[in-house]
């Protein structure tokens, strides 16, 4: 089997379980080159984990045995990023948001489709093991119809954190907790209780932290299929908590929590399942181990040798953005 061969674009504070899990991958996947803006970043990455540098993105576009770029910049960087990879017919593994508006998102997963290139979507949680386990009870239909579908995430990030130049601003982040923390478990709601018709959403900036953007949003929901929903999520809930999905269906209830998930069935069954790893719900934002981020990128380098769809799409990133942009209308204020 060839292997497939990757650059990696940015080395900032996502690219640490990207680089773990791609060591993991040495014999299906080759890191072709490592490329970023900061010279002293690049050594450092490259003393660490082994990864040669390139000499820069635009090189790298030119290499032919060049399969995909995995793009680990700043949100605001992404769409002029991807543009260039498309017109250089290479395949996309993106961090989340993919953009920091929904105009901009939608030019981005046009443009892989008008290449037909690979769009894949960092969404690593879908590929932890009580999510997984949850979602095959889910889409089995062993919950059976859904009456309510609920997600509270109550994380903790110092003030120390947005401190960082950037960080929760609308200009390179596209927004807060619900952009850069909640897009996670957002993304596992929608994708285990289906689109959402309708939304009533607010935020607001806590006085827990000084910052652009939101700390705090909460809303009400009507999914699709008849189920109704809520969400609130936070960055200032010292000393931070592991998040909760709740699914309540006629057949029974299934709580998530971390990697903790307890099913309770009304014919009097059980299902429990324990997967100890954190999520970064605490003032360490990289405090997870970097087993769904290898599982991902191994199907999304899989998809290409296969000529098929990574597992996670633009067209799944969209949705998520679309969400968030609707329940931080009108967003404002301070708590």
């Amino acid at each position: 089997m060839r292997k497939t061969r990757i650059a990696i674009v940015g080395v900032g504070l996502a690219a640490t379980p990207h680089a773990l899990a791609l060591n993991d991958l040495r014999e299906e996947v080759e890191v072709v080159g490592v490329v970023g803006r900061s010279r002293e970043r690049l050594e450092s990455f490259k003393d660490q984990y082994g990864f040669p540098l390139g000499e820069s993105f635009e090189a790298v576009l030119k290499d032919p045995d060049v399969d995909a770029v995995l793009v680990l910049t700043p949100p605001h960087t992404h769409l002029d990023l991807v543009l260039q990879a498309t017109a250089a017919r290479k395949h996309v593994l993106l961090e989340k948001p993919l953009d920091i508006s929904t105009q901009r998102a939608e030019r981005i997963v046009q443009a892989c489709r008008d290449a037909n290139v690979r769009l894949g979507v960092v969404f690593q949680n879908r590929f932890r093991p009580a999510v997984q386990r949850l979602a095959a009870l889910v889409h089995g239909g062993a919950l059976g119809p859904l009456a309510y579908a609920g997600l509270d995430l109550r994380w903790w990030r110092p003030q120390s954190y947005y401190d960082e130049p950037g960080r929760g601003t609308y200009a390179r982040d596209g927004g807060g907790v619900l952009m850069t923390q909640a897009i996670h478990a957002l993304d596992l709601l929608m994708w285990l209780a289906g689109d959402v018709s309708s939304v009533a959403g607010t935020t607001a900036t806590t006085l827990l932290h000084s910052m652009e953007a939101e700390d705090f949003a909460s809303a009400a929901l009507n999914f699709e299929n008849g189920a109704a929903g809520y969400v609130r999520a936070t960055t200032a809930a010292f000393p931070g908590f592991p998040e909760r999905i709740e699914l309540v269906g006629k057949l029974g209830t299934a709580v998530l929590e971390g990697g903790a998930l307890r099913v309770f069935f009304q014919n009097g069954g059980t299902h429990e399942f324990d997967d100890p790893s954190s999520t970064g719900f605490g003032a360490k934002p990289m405090d997870f181990p970097h087993v769904a981020h290898r599982e991902l990128i191994r199907d999304f380098c899989a998809a290409i040798r296969e000529g098929r769809a990574p597992a996670v799409v633009g067209d799944d990133g969209l949705r998520v953005q679309r969400l968030i942009e609707r329940i931080a209308h009108g967003h404002g204020g301070r708590l």
